[in-house]
């Protein structure tokens, strides 16, 4: 079973910047395509980023195109979720999440990953 924990959430002004981190441990990372969600509070979660398993893909919302980036250290088993230019509409907790993939593709579906973390709290002061 993968495990995964996510760090790096907190209160930040608008304008800002955070890099969340999820280290997966119990199988090969590399065997898996990651992905960040997150959920605002009285709303359903949504697709942030996806990362391929090699890094090669990935893919981001629209709300975050431009301003967040996606990585992933395999050596690390950890993925990063690298936040410029935040916005008090990016508040929210922020889930990293497992897809296991043999193929270098990234889905962004919630429904296509099958393993999360507990999640980390981002939370954007205007």
């Amino acid at each position: 079973q993968v495990h995964l924990v996510e760090s790096g959430g907190r209160l930040v002004q608008a304008g800002g910047s955070l890099r969340l981190s999820c280290v997966v441990s119990g199988r090969t990372f590399s065997d898996y395509q990651m992905g960040w969600f997150r959920q605002a509070p009285g709303k359903e979660r949504e697709f942030v980023a996806a990362i391929a398993r090699f890094g090669t893909i990935s893919y981001y919302s629209d709300s975050v195109k431009g301003r967040f980036t996606i990585s992933r250290d395999n050596n690390k088993n950890t993925v990063y979720l690298q936040m410029d230019s935040l916005k008090p509409e990016d508040t929210g907790v922020y889930y990293c999440a497992a897809r296991f993939c043999s193929g270098d593709i990234a889905r962004t579906s919630i429904t296509d990953f099958a393993s999360w973390g507990q999640g980390t709290q981002v939370t954007v002061s205007s």
